[in-house]
């Protein structure tokens, strides 16, 4: 299966919710009108998108249509996929331009944070760079071993401690191994943290000023990872670790389980935070680069126009 087959396969019960309650909406209208974009609205509310975003959405309708004196209906639903793409654009690439460069991986018990750890570091040593694995999750055992499993089916290296030590020690000791061992990558596994856990968050805290510290110069990626299956849940959980962490992207997980992927829009448009992967399914090559046009023509296929170049 091809790269863009394999993202439209893995948002069909997304397009299922949101694309076609989206046309069936507009195939029942002769011309754009003030009721249909309320229709449209409720809609988009309704997949998930969010409510502050599917008003900015129909505002931007809105907008086009003004300019352009658009009045087929049928027209909207390219409009609106133009619109997402333009959302979801920006730079998703990871910036690891220094040696070491830091990825420290956040995100709660359940969104796939470990698996989605292993599967980065297959795509980073496939692309040529050297990872070392920090197992700072110390509040499991079971997350220590189960990073070690990637580690070992990666070819990435480990820096672990025994269940229940300081993370920030562990991540500490990593740091000073990259720097040593002159690896390109130091992905750094956490607890999967409750966001309105205040203890949690200051020890996250204490793991980034340990980072900034001993790596003051360095590239640094903050990346929360989220179940896309929780829907507007996601949205809340990024807009509070933002305020923690300062994040610089999001890997959204579990897409290709869910109709609840219109977050991803939520996500970018209300957070202005980038999206960086998606996971589409089980396999270790499931986790993609996101791309802003390939998923908006993959929510909202083309059906006899021009897909968005």
């Amino acid at each position: 299966m091809g790269f863009f087959s394999k993202i439209s396969e893995g948002l069909k019960k997304t397009r299922e919710n949101l694309t076609q309650g989206v046309e069936g909406i507009v195939n029942s209208f002769a011309v754009i009108d003030e009721e249909l974009l309320e229709e449209l609205e409720e809609t988009l509310i309704m997949a998930d998108v969010g409510t502050s975003t599917a008003l900015s959405i129909c505002d931007k309708l809105r907008a086009q249509i003004k300019k352009t004196g658009e009045t087929n209906p049928k027209r909207l639903v390219q409009m609106i996929r133009d619109i997402v793409a333009d959302i979801l654009s920006g730079d998703c690439a990871l910036n690891l331009d220094t040696q070491p460069s830091v990825v420290l991986v956040i995100g709660v018990n359940g969104a796939g944070k470990t698996t989605t750890i292993g599967k980065l570091a297959l795509k980073l040593k496939a692309g040529g760079k050297s990872v070392l694995m920090s197992a700072a999750d110390t509040f499991r055992a079971a997350a220590i071993d189960q990073l070690a499993i990637w580690a070992e089916r990666s070819g990435a290296e480990l820096v672990r401690h025994e269940e229940g030590s300081d993370p920030a020690a562990v991540v500490y000791d990593s740091i000073q191994a990259g720097k040593a061992r002159k690896r390109d990558v130091i992905i750094c596994d956490t607890a999967g943290r409750l966001h309105n856990k205040k203890n949690l968050m200051d020890e996250l805290s204490k793991i980034s000023r340990v980072i900034t510290r001993e790596l003051p110069d360095a590239s640094i990626e903050t990346l929360l990872v989220l179940d896309a299956t929780t829907g507007q849940n996601a949205l809340n959980q990024a807009r509070l670790f933002k305020e923690a962490a300062g994040l610089t992207g999001i890997i959204l997980t579990k897409l290709d389980g869910t109709a609840k992927g219109g977050v991803v829009i939520g996500i970018k448009e209300e957070l202005g935070i980038p999206i960086k992967y998606i996971g589409i399914g089980e396999g270790v090559d499931d986790l993609r680069e996101f791309d802003a046009v390939d998923f908006a023509n993959a929510l909202f296929p083309d059906k006899g126009g021009e897909e968005i170049a």
